[in-house]
C-alpha cells in the first residue's frame, strides 16, 4: 500500500487544486467547495509514470495512465461477450411511452410535463419559508388518498409538527407514512421494507452518511447521499423527491452535480409576505422546460390559480378599466408574455420623473436592467424622447419575473406613457421587441398570445406586422394592429405628439 506523503485539496464542482485549503475557488468561485485528497508519496508516483511510460503530466497523462492500467489487466472472454450484447444500434432500440402519475394539482402536472413518471429522480428549491414542506405534504396527501402508497422522510421536523401541519391543511387522517430520520442507512433500509410508490426527503441537506467525517449539509454529504438514493428509486422504481434549501444567490445549496443527477429540478418561488407563489421548471428530461405553475398561499395550505392573467394584471384588467374609467392611468401597459408554452396577460407600469441627482436613476422590478437601459437609447435615438434627464423605474405587478424580449414594447410604451402623461386606450395589450433601430420584431407564439388576451377580455392586440395575421378569433371580439416601427406603435396607442 502506497504511503500518503501530503494532502492536497481539490474543488467538488471544477475540479482545481491547491496545496492549501482555500475559502473560495480561484476558478468557479465556489465557496466552500475545497476537499481534501490524498497524495501518494513521490517514489510510488515516479514508478507509475514510469511503468505507464507516460509523456507529459496532467489530465491527459493521468487518463492514459487509467487507460493502460485496463489494458493491463485485460478483459476475459465472458466478460468481452457480455459487453457486446450491451451494444447495440440506436434502430433497434423500441421507444416506450413514459407512465405518468397524476398529482391531483393541475399546477404541478404542468410544470412536470403531465405528471410524475415513475422511477423519476426530482429536486425541488426553494428559499426558507417560502412553503417547500407544505407543498410536499400537500401532494404527499392528495396522492394518498388517490391509492397510492407514500413514504414522507423527514429530517428537519418530528412527526408531532409533521401531524399539526396536515391537520391544518386537511390531511390529519390521510395514509402516509412518516419517518423523522437523517441517517441515510436508515433511510435506506425503511425505502427497501416500504417499497413505497413516492418518497419524499425534506431535505437532502439534513441527511448524512455515518461513514463520511463531513457534517451534514456539506458538500461531500450531500453528493454522497444523493448519490445512493439515485439507484433505489431507478432499480425499484420509486419516484423519489428531494427538497433542496438554497443559497444566498439563489441556488440549490452543495455541488452542481446535484442538479445534473436528477431527472428534474424545480424551484418555488415568491415573496414570504406575500401570498403568490411560482413552482418553476429548470430541467427535466420528461418534458419542456421553463414551465411555469402558480399558486396562492392561504390558510389551509397553497392553492392552485387556474387563470393567473387576472391575478398579474391588477389594475390593467379590462373589464375594471371600462366599468371605473375610460383610459387606464399613465405609465401602465398590459403585455403578454410566455412562461414555457403558457400565456400569461401581465402589467407592467413605468414612472419617468425629473432627476435630482447628478446621475438619472435606473431601476427595474421584475425586467432586465440591461435591456432597460436599451430601450431608453433606443427612444431617446428614433423617437426623439429624451430620458437624459429622468429617472426611470419599471415594475412588473405580481412579482413575475419577465426575461424574453417580447416585453420590450410594452416597457417602451410605458416609459413614453408616463412621460408625456397619457394613458392608452382601455382594452390593449401589446408585445413585441423593439430593435437598435426601432423596429418592431416577431415573437415567438403569437397566435396563443391572442388567444389568451381574447380569452381575458382585451379588445385591441398591438403585435409585430407580420404576425397580424396570426389573429385567430373565431367571434371577432379581438382586433390585431401591425406595428412595424415605434412610431407606428405609438400612434396605434395614442402617444404620438400632436401637431
Amino acid at each position: 500500500m502506497a504511503k500518503l506523503k501530503s494532502t492536497r485539496y481539490e474543488c467538488e464542482h471544477c475540479g482545481a487544486q491547491s496545496a492549501t485549503q482555500l475559502g473560495r475557488c480561484p476558478g468557479c468561485q465556489a465557496w466552500d467547495s475545497f476537499i481534501a485528497v490524498p497524495e501518494p508519496a513521490k517514489n510510488d508516483a515516479s514508478q507509475m509514470t514510469q511503468k505507464f511510460k507516460l509523456g507529459k503530466p496532467g489530465l491527459m497523462g493521468a487518463s492514459l495512465a487509467r487507460f493502460e492500467g485496463h489494458l493491463e489487466r485485460g478483459l476475459s472472454v465472458a466478460a468481452d461477450e457480455q459487453l457486446a450484447q450491451k451494444l447495440i444500434s440506436l434502430a433497434q432500440v423500441q421507444q416506450a411511452e413514459q407512465p405518468r402519475l397524476g398529482t391531483g394539482f393541475t399546477e404541478i402536472d404542468r410544470v412536470l410535463g403531465g405528471g410524475l413518471v415513475p422511477g423519476s429522480y426530482l429536486l425541488v428549491g426553494g428559499d426558507p419559508g417560502i412553503g417547500k414542506s407544505t407543498l410536499m405534504l400537500q401532494l404527499a396527501g392528495t396522492l394518498s388518498q388517490r391509492g397510492q402508497s407514500v413514504l414522507y422522510i423527514a429530517g428537519e421536523e418530528s412527526t408531532h409538527q409533521i401531524k399539526g401541519r396536515a391537520c391544518r391543511l386537511g390531511f390529519g387522517d390521510a395514509d402516509v407514512t412518516l419517518l423523522a430520520e437523517t441517517d441515510m442507512a436508515q433511510i435506506l433500509q425503511a425505502i427497501q421494507h416500504k417499497q413505497p410508490d413516492l418518497v419524499i426527503i425534506d431535505s437532502i441537506q439534513a441527511v448524512f452518511d455515518a461513514d463520511i467525517a463531513n457534517t451534514p449539509g456539506s458538500m461531500a454529504q450531500v453528493k454522497a447521499c444523493a448519490t445512493q438514493l439515485l439507484p433505489v428509486a431507478k432499480t425499484l422504481g420509486i419516484t423519489t423527491i428531494l427538497v433542496g434549501h438554497v443559497t444566498k444567490d439563489g441556488a440549490v445549496a452543495g455541488p452542481k452535480l446535484l442538479e445534473h443527477l436528477v431527472d428534474t429540478v424545480l424551484y418555488f418561488e415568491g415573496e414570504r409576505y406575500k401570498d403568490l407563489r411560482l413552482l418553476r421548471t429548470i430541467k427535466n428530461r420528461f418534458g419542456a422546460t421553463h414551465e411555469l405553475g402558480v399558486f396562492q398561499m392561504a390558510a389551509g395550505g397553497l392553492e392552485e390559480v387556474n387563470n393567473p392573467s387576472l391575478l398579474f394584471l391588477g389594475g390593467a384588467s379590462p373589464d375594471a378599466a371600462q366599468n371605473t374609467q375610460p383610459h387606464l392611468m399613465p405609465g401602465s401597459v398590459a403585455v403578454c408574455t410566455m412562461e414555457g408554452t403558457r400565456p400569461l396577460i401581465v402589467e407592467i407600469q413605468a414612472l419617468v420623473g425629473q432627476t435630482q441627482y447628478a446621475t438619472p436613476r435606473r431601476v427595474a422590478n421584475g425586467f432586465p436592467l440591461a435591456r432597460l437601459h436599451q430601450i431608453a437609447a433606443v427612444l431617446e435615438r428614433r423617437i426623439g424622447v429624451d430620458l437624459s434627464r429622468q429617472d426611470l423605474f419599471v415594475n412588473v405587478v405580481g412579482g413575475l419575473d419577465i426575461d424574453e424580449p417580447a416585453a420590450d414594447l410594452a416597457v417602451a410604451l410605458a416609459l413614453v406613457a408616463s412621460w408625456r402623461d397619457l394613458a392608452l386606450p382601455a382594452g390593449t395589450v401589446v408585445c413585441g421587441e423593439v430593435g437598435l433601430t426601432g423596429e418592431i420584431r416577431a415573437v415567438r407564439a403569437a397566435s396563443q398570445r391572442v388567444a389568451e388576451a381574447g380569452k381575458i377580455g382585451f379588445k385591441r392586440v398591438i403585435l409585430p406586422a407580420g404576425q397580424a395575421r396570426d389573429v385567430l378569433d373565431e367571434a371577432g371580439a379581438i382586433t390585431g394592429i401591425g406595428v412595424k416601427t415605434l412610431p407606428e406603435a405609438l400612434i396605434a396607442c395614442q402617444l404620438a405628439p400632436k401637431n
